[in-house]
């Protein structure tokens, strides 16, 4: 697999914010911890050791994991991590990721993998300490609309039903219906035939989204020691109410992260997230609501449920499972819950985490090291054989697609569409009646630049139907160019953003995912292309 990198900022995908967090930018530095490079690992070893989880917190997280793990057939090297987790040497490495109907965008791939090569880079740095790759399932998260869906090969295979509450307690009742239509899509052969068992083993053999999830991610990744986290669960919670208090009472969140928020607009930087007053939601079985505090009373919106503040805080003793930790408390949540190094995220995720760190010190939590997860593009090998005979660059596949056929068009003319010399003898000319207007009548200028702009205009108009023209005689060529961006880059968007795993599975079948973890390396910071 012949790889190739470019940086992030080439690809014009990705913000002005998290490219300077990757050109370590001096004034971003109040918003993270460390920068992730290999020997900047060791000192957050030791700040995570010397404030991290007690030995109890460790087996309940343990104990719990185990629990999850009853329904799922897990590796030998997975039920060694899970266990490692009750060790004091032993941290994790995580990554989160929504419920997405069969993993959803490709991208989801990649974020595992980053996590599981950092995992196996840091152990070769430092041997003495264990280090657990962790998959954090969002099961309390209740957007379902942006998880009943993936794109396969141009067509959305969605999941049409009505959904209320965390969508990990989400029934897959009517997953068989989509199981048959993905079913006819797929084709024949091994890999096809690997694909429909995955589907239909997740999907109509478990009863719920989360359970069917963990099946999912477990038969991709079990072999590398991925570890699956469900942290729904109301003995992990149980680590948490303090937190909780603490949000309920004094609403620390919301005070410390707008002053972040400040200093990241005075950056010249939007925010991600707008922290609420309390940035909690109340959980039951059909039930996702925030709880908000007004005239001296909790309450959860859109029901008829409402405490006292001895009230509330005595429901979280008796129910922490009851409380949901939003955008803003998840990550916190997270990390107070897990022997935790590193985040791995995606540039939105990355960009409300810089939003947190001042909150964390409050709450006096240790904050992670936040590091992109890899990015890829993935092309055939008659792809790249294209791309080099229309004599395509990698940056040039990036560019958005009107400037790239203008490119091509200006380096494909036999005649120069480029008028700038023009433009500039015209600029010459126009000084010199500057001059001449300011010796004679002032009044003259506004004349003079009337006139400028007119011809200056004129000769933009000349250049476009110039370039339009021969847009029209390069048809052929330009489509070429058009059909390979198109099929790298669908619907104008980065590949991995908008296409599943299947058709790339289909193609090169349980080699996929050893090759990503091959090619992909977490620490190098630049957006990797692959060709297969």
């Amino acid at each position: 697999m012949p790889t190739e990198c470019i940086t992030f900022r080439e690809t014009n995908y990705f913000s002005s914010l998290i490219c300077d967090y990757l050109e370590e930018r001096e004034a971003l530095q109040p918003l993270y911890n460390r920068f992730p490079k290999i020997e900047n690992f060791k000192a957050q070893i030791e700040e995570k050791a010397k404030n991290g989880l007690s030995e109890g917190s460790r087996k309940i997280l343990s104990e719990s994991l185990l629990k999850q793990y009853q329904k799922t057939e897990a590796s030998e090297i997975t039920l060694q991590n899970i266990e490692a987790l009750k060790k004091q040497n032993t941290f994790t490495i995580t990554t989160g990721h929504q419920l997405n109907l069969f993993t959803g965008p490709l991208y989801f791939l990649y974020k595992i993998v980053s996590t599981i090569n950092l995992s196996t880079e840091l152990k070769q740095k430092y041997p003495e300490y264990n280090f657990v790759p962790i998959y954090w399932m969002a099961t309390e998260d209740h957007d379902f609309e942006e998880i009943n869906f993936f794109n396969f090969k141009g067509k959305k295979v969605q999941w049409n039903r009505n959904a209320s509450g965390a969508v990990g307690e989400l029934s897959t009742e009517g997953l068989d219906v989509v199981f048959q239509a993905f079913s006819k899509e797929l084709g024949v052969g091994n890999n096809a035939r690997a694909l429909r068992n995955l589907f239909q083993e997740a999907y109509t053999k478990h009863t719920n989204l989360a359970d069917a999830t963990r099946y999912l991610a477990n038969a991709l990744f079990a072999a590398y020691g991925l570890v699956i986290v469900d942290a729904n669960t109301k003995e992990l919670k149980q680590l948490f109410v303090p937190f909780i208090e603490e949000e309920l009472s004094k609403q620390s969140s919301f005070q410390e992260v707008s002053k972040t928020n400040k200093l990241i607009e005075e950056l010249g930087f939007g925010t991600q997230v707008n922290p609420r007053e309390i940035n909690l939601f109340y959980l039951t079985k059909k039930l996702r609501e925030r709880i908000v505090f007004e005239n001296n009373v909790y309450s959860v919106i859109n029901s008829d449920i409402s405490w006292s503040e001895s009230e509330i805080l005595e429901e979280v003793k008796s129910h922490p499972e009851r409380f949901s930790p939003n955008v803003i408390m998840r990550p916190l949540y997270q990390e107070v819950i897990l022997p935790n190094l590193c985040y791995i995220g995606g540039g939105g995720e990355l960009a409300y985490w810089f939003q947190l760190q001042d909150y964390f010190k409050k709450v006096k939590v240790v904050f992670p090291m936040l590091l992109l997860r890899n990015s890829a593009l993935i092309k055939t090998q008659k792809q790249a054989e294209i791309q080099e005979k229309l004599n395509l660059s990698t940056v040039d596949l990036f560019l958005n697609q009107e400037d790239l056929l203008q490119k091509k068009t200006r380096e494909l003319s036999a005649i120069e569409i480029d008028f700038s010399k023009q433009k500039a003898h015209l600029e010459k000319q126009f000084a010199d009646l500057y001059k001449l207007a300011k010796q004679t009548d002032k009044s003259f200028l506004g004349a003079v630049a009337a006139q400028e702009r007119k011809q200056i205009k004129g000769l933009e108009n000349l250049e476009k139907r110039l370039m339009k023209a021969q847009k029209r005689k390069l048809q052929e060529q330009l489509e070429k160019v058009k059909t390979l961006q198109n099929q790298l880059f669908p619907n104008c968007s980065l590949q991995e953003r908008n296409a599943n795993f299947s058709p790339y599975y289909l193609e090169h079948g349980e080699e996929l995912i050893p090759e990503l973890i091959k090619e992909l390396k977490p620490l190098r910071g630049d957006f990797t292309i692959i060709t297969i």
